[in-house]
């Protein structure tokens, strides 16, 4: 039997995303990073990563900004040097992909995965609104949690001993960059989901 993508999640194409922000809340905070990481599924059943897209954004006007979180990140919104773009041209551009990997996979709808998917999740769907945009591909508000799957699987739910669980390197120097929290996250996602089939719980 041919193993799909599009039979794995009930017809949804999953994209690990990770985002970096200028504070916790999705209201008057802006996503100042996101990365997204587009999965395939081989022959046998397993997921592994076919591309990925990044950008750096500019804040929208009016964004607030916690120095706290600022700190964390590392990340200088102000920066020239960071090439950054509006959230419209990133948003833009990663549905295109997204599209393209739904349609080539057949399925109906993207969902997106990440390690405390809501807060990622809550941060698109408000940019998503702020910029107007149409033809959303992503679901409203259902997610895969990476955080949740890996409480339930590996006993850890943060992304760095969740990782250490699963084998997966993590660099503490690298992380809270969300291309690098992309694809730990994509690592750590696969692995999970690899796991589970190997073990005879998919097909």
């Amino acid at each position: 039997m041919d193993n799909k993508l599009v039979d794995r999640f009930r017809g949804y194409y999953p994209v690990i995303i990770d985002i970096e922000t200028s504070g916790l809340d999705s209201q008057v905070h802006a996503i100042l990073e996101i990365a997204a990481i587009f999965p395939k599924m081989d022959e046998q059943g397993y997921l592994t990563s076919v591309d990925k897209i990044h950008f750096h954004v500019e804040p929208f006007e009016g964004a607030e900004f916690d120095p706290k979180a600022l700190s964390f990140t590392g990340i200088d919104p102000f920066n020239p040097l960071r090439g950054a773009v509006d959230e419209r041209e990133a948003l833009t551009e990663i549905f295109k992909k997204v599209r393209k990997y739904q349609k080539q996979n057949e399925c109906n709808r993207a969902i997106i995965v990440a390690h405390n998917a809501t807060f990622d999740q809550g941060f698109i769907n408000k940019a998503t609104e702020r910029c107007n945009l149409k033809r959303v591909p992503f679901h409203p508000f259902a997610s895969f949690d990476t955080a949740s799957m890996a409480g339930l699987i590996l006993g850890q739910t943060v992304l760095a001993k969740a990782c250490a669980e699963a084998g997966v390197d993590y660099d503490n120097k690298e992380a809270h960059s969300a291309l690098y929290d992309t694809e730990v996250t994509a690592e750590l996602f696969y692995y999970m989901v690899n796991r589970y089939k190997a073990l005879g719980g998919w097909k």
